[in-house]
């Protein structure tokens, strides 16, 4: 590699795509921007839930409501949606041009499908803990609980139409260099997304069931 030579953090198509490869530095550096006041905003609700975590009000606790094996396997889900961006974007980065999209296209509907599942079984957490009479204006805790783990929720529903998105994209255009670079930051956020879960996982599934 040249000592010139643009890289940047996240995947390198330099080797297979000099244009995108090129018109992705600018791109890339704008959305790692755009993640990092996403980041700082978690770390605000992180915060906020630490310093609440003890105030039920007599209420619903964290031990009482939640449920590790729905946590741990969701977990699991989002993290192998992790694995199969990354095989979509190995498949990107090495077809070569006029190879068909099928391997492409059919990482993206796994994760798509991984995603959808992992929001399915979220949402029936959420309405078990709701006939639970653990709901938002309950207490401080449940306030704190529902600002931040269904934010993140809502990011994974965000991701999972931006994959239909790319699908739909890839199917009429082509994996031309724009569609390559949107790909590219649309990997960056799915596997924040994931640093971001495994964070709540921790802070919120763990340690509320050993309190």
């Amino acid at each position: 590699m040249s000592t010139g030579e643009v890289r940047h953090v996240g995947l390198n198509l330099g080797a297979t795509d000099a244009i995108a490869h090129r018109k992705a530095e600018r791109a890339v550096f704008g959305f790692w921007v755009f993640l990092m006041s996403d980041a700082v905003l978690f770390a605000l609700l992180f915060a906020t839930y630490g310093s609440m975590l003890g105030a039920t009000a007599g209420g619903p606790t964290a031990a009482a409501e939640f449920k590790l094996g729905s946590a741990l396997f969701e977990t699991l889900i989002l993290l192998a949606s992790s694995f199969t961006f990354g095989m979509a974007s190995i498949a990107m980065k090495y077809r070569k041009a006029g190879e068909s999209l099928a391997p492409l296209l059919v990482w993206l509907g796994v994760t798509l499908a991984l995603g959808m599942t992992f929001l399915g079984m979220e949402l029936h957490d959420f309405v078990g803990m709701f006939q639970a009479g653990a709901y938002p204006s309950r207490s401080g805790f449940l306030s704190a609980f529902f600002a931040l783990v269904p934010l993140h929720g809502l990011h994974v529903f965000g991701g999972s139409l931006w994959v239909l998105v790319m699908m739909v994209q890839l199917a009429s255009l082509g994996a031309d260099a724009q569609v390559k670079i949107n790909i590219l930051k649309l990997g960056l956020f799915w596997h924040f997304l994931d640093i971001v879960w495994i964070a709540i996982f921790s802070v919120v599934y763990l340690q509320g069931l050993i309190r």
